[in-house]
């Protein structure tokens, strides 16, 4: 994929990138290994401050970077001011709780002393998505740089001007030239920079397929990575929810981002006695959804990011079809808007063992499963390859503890939409991927836990 920025919304090319030369991607990383070395021995009172400040400029400016979010890959222009928000929440976090996360950990021993010690590892690579360009990116930036470590970005390429807005973001904060680096290439590169001995881990958000090859690579070099990927998560409702605050939360749950969202609810799975009720409402909720130009403030869906998703996703939803699924609503592109569009679509009548039923469509489309109790209901949240997050309604204590306990997923939310928060470790199981993002986990993935003796 060419690095460019393509606007979702009209297709039209606003602006092209050249690829950096293998020469400039070594001298970047050269230049991250030499900042490394002072950058490591400045205190957390002074990496906070400038942590501060860059979550200062994310609020001041966050019209003007959620304009770019917006023309670069579609997103409604009130979901990037969020985002924006967002961030600089992250790095607030951060900037509040890293040196308590990494403080000594003193251990009652046979020794005078013995403690624990965390230290940064160095030089840490990313490779990041298109779909949060700024939230994905400063969840990886505000624990990496608090904990001492530097970061290089291969971003998404078509999201170049979010790459670089994000460094300029870092350098205006006062950070020192070099702790952070955008890197305009294409996924060719990465394996040269994992292979560098200077570069120390990588943490990828991404499809399962990029996790694999980045995993490999890093395998082979022996290097840690952190892997968030895709996720088909269930949203399961049972007879004692709340049906309408549940269709509410569905709704949004599964058109965050215009369906293009790892932790969407993508398959719900609804009790036999209250799914006509159910349908008939998320039904409503999906038909009262406005569709249009993203950056306007009313709008609700807008363009998927590239015509390729597009494509990809109509090809899902039409072999659903073809295999027996019925069409309650949509289930074609929007041919007459100019752009990327695909409306809100509702699909039912689906086997649970068909190849459709455990893919993620990354998309406005939710699957609808009607199940006779509890322990159906389980079975087939758990009938996916994935295991990132899940949902569930239930006001029935002994449910609940049901579903926490056997949902295999990364995350169980009851009576409430899965939702990142730098509070709480994020971070999925099976094909979803491995480590945790956020919270004191998320800081704890890329240092030496070093173990301290004084006999």
């Amino acid at each position: 994929m060419a690095i460019a920025t393509i606007n979702p919304a009209t297709g039209e090319t606003l602006k092209s990138f050249e690829s950096l030369s293998d020469a400039d991607v070594k001298n970047a990383i050269s230049t991250a290994h030499e900042a490394f070395g002072d950058y490591r021995k400045t205190s957390f009172e002074q990496r906070a401050e400038w942590m501060l400040k860059a979550a200062d400029i994310l609020e001041q400016d966050k019209a003007d970077f959620a304009k770019i979010m917006t023309l670069e890959m579609g997103k409604p222009y009130k979901s990037a001011v969020a985002e924006v928000e967002k961030c600089a929440s992250v790095c607030r976090y951060y900037a509040d709780k890293a040196a308590e996360f990494l403080a000594d950990v003193y251990v009652e021993t046979d020794a005078n002393k013995s403690f624990v010690k965390y230290q940064p590892l160095g030089v840490i690579l990313a490779v990041m998505p298109w779909n949060f360009p700024f939230w994905q990116v400063f969840r990886f930036v505000a624990p990496t740089l608090m904990a001492g470590n530097v970061g290089l970005l291969k971003h998404a390429s078509n999201v170049p001007q979010c790459a670089l807005a994000i460094e300029n973001i870092i350098q205006r904060a006062g950070f020192p030239q070099g702790v952070f680096q955008s890197l305009l290439i294409g996924s060719d590169k990465v394996a040269n920079i994992v292979a560098d001995e200077r570069v120390k881990a990588a943490t990828l958000t991404g499809s399962e397929g990029a996790g694999a090859s980045l995993a490999a690579i890093a395998g082979k070099h022996l290097k840690k990575t952190v892997l968030e990927l895709g996720g088909s998560d269930p949203f399961i409702v049972l007879a004692s929810a709340d049906i309408e605050v549940a269709a509410v939360t569905g709704t949004t749950a599964r058109m965050l981002n215009n369906g293009q969202s790892c932790i969407a609810a993508k398959r719900f799975i609804v009790a036999e006695d209250i799914a006509d009720e159910f349908e008939k409402l998320l039904l409503e909720k999906f038909q009262a959804l406005k569709i249009g130009d993203p950056m306007q403030e009313d709008t609700n869906i807008g363009p998927l990011a590239t015509a390729d998703i597009l494509k990809e996703l109509d090809e899902q939803v039409q072999k659903s079809i073809n295999n027996g699924a019925k069409v309650l609503m949509g289930g074609k592109p929007l041919l007459n808007m100019k752009g990327n569009y695909y409306p809100p679509t509702i699909l039912s009548d689906i086997s649970p063992d068909s190849a459709t039923a455990k893919e993620e469509f990354f998309g406005p489309v939710a699957m609808l499963f009607r199940v006779k109790d509890i322990d159906e209901a389980i079975t087939i949240a758990n009938n996916t390859p994935f295991g990132l997050g899940a949902s569930a309604w239930t006001t029935d204590t002994a449910e609940q503890q049901r579903l926490i306990s056997e949902i295999e997923a990364g995350a169980v939310f009851i009576n409430s939409l899965v939702k990142s928060d730098p509070r709480m470790p994020f971070g999925g199981t099976k094909l979803s991927g491995y480590g945790r993002e956020l919270s004191i986990q998320g800081i704890h993935e890329f240092v030496n836990v070093k173990t301290v003796w004084v006999k």
